[in-house]
């Protein structure tokens, strides 16, 4: 299982020249001004914005897809579900199936919300290596440990993957079919979840007493807070997104006014 987030990080685009630092504050401002949007006005802005900066990234389309292909199982749970139970004013029934209105736009709220920070967050991990964009949170201000903790649960899920890989692989020559649904697949398949996690547990031992052993946690870690080495390209970039951020919430609280939600 490779999950690769920074396979393209080598690639020329306006977004990869964008400080890790820099791109950090203006991305994430992107991305909690999209979380409080409950304006359905403001959904194709959102969109433009989003699907504009994958654009200039130059990430290739495939691999954005194939990154959003999980979380886009989650929004279709979501659109086959709410539209038929949530809200009061109906638009089609059909015996006991009734699509209602309430739901329908929950739903198109919901996902392109959904979408929209997803795609920045590819964006965001997607243009600079996976540590470089740990060492810029870490210069920021983040807990040395919560940054080991990101470190090591990216590097080990990669490796539980190919463990459960091989696991799946060895059933399979000892002729397991799992295209049958019976008691004694279930049981297997809770066994190969057992090995999975008893050898997970094993490894994370492993690897913390190698980490004691060179060191780690003996010192409190320095952490550089400082601003310098952020160029002014950067600075703009960052300048500009903050204030999109902030154009969105003043939008978000003016329609509000405007068109308050009914209660």
């Amino acid at each position: 299982m490779k999950l690769a987030l920074d396979r393209y990080a080598h690639l020329k685009s306006p977004l990869h020249r964008w400080e890790p630092r820099a791109k950090l504050v203006g991305l994430m401002a992107l991305i909690f001004a999209f979380a409080g949007v409950r304006q359905l006005p403001l959904l194709p802005a959102m969109l433009a914005i989003a699907l504009s900066l994958l654009a200039l990234s130059r990430l290739p389309l495939a691999f954005a897809l194939s990154r959003l292909r999980y979380p886009g199982l989650f929004i279709a749970v979501l659109v086959v579900l709410l539209p038929f139970t949530a809200g009061e004013t109906v638009l089609w029934q059909w015996g006991s199936v009734t699509l209602r209105q309430e739901g329908l736009l929950a739903v198109v709220l919901i996902a392109t919300r959904l979408l929209c920070i997803l795609t920045l967050s590819l964006v965001l991990f997607g243009t600079m290596p996976f540590v470089t964009t740990l060492k810029a949170m870490r210069s920021l201000g983040l807990p040395s440990v919560l940054v080991d903790m990101a470190l090591l649960a990216y590097r080990y899920l990669e490796e539980l993957g190919t463990t459960r890989q091989q696991l799946q692989r060895a059933m399979h020559l000892r002729g397991f079919r799992g295209d049958r649904l019976n008691r004694r697949n279930l049981q297997r398949l809770a066994s190969l979840a057992g090995s999975l996690l008893v050898r997970s547990y094993e490894r994370s031992q492993h690897v913390y007493q190698a980490m004691i052993l060179r060191g780690y946690g003996q010192g409190p870690g320095a952490r550089d807070r400082r601003w310098q080495g952020i160029d002014r390209y950067s600075w703009a970039v960052s300048g500009l997104m903050v204030a999109i951020a902030l154009s969105l919430l003043l939008a978000e609280i003016w329609l509000a006014e405007a068109n308050p939600l009914p209660q």
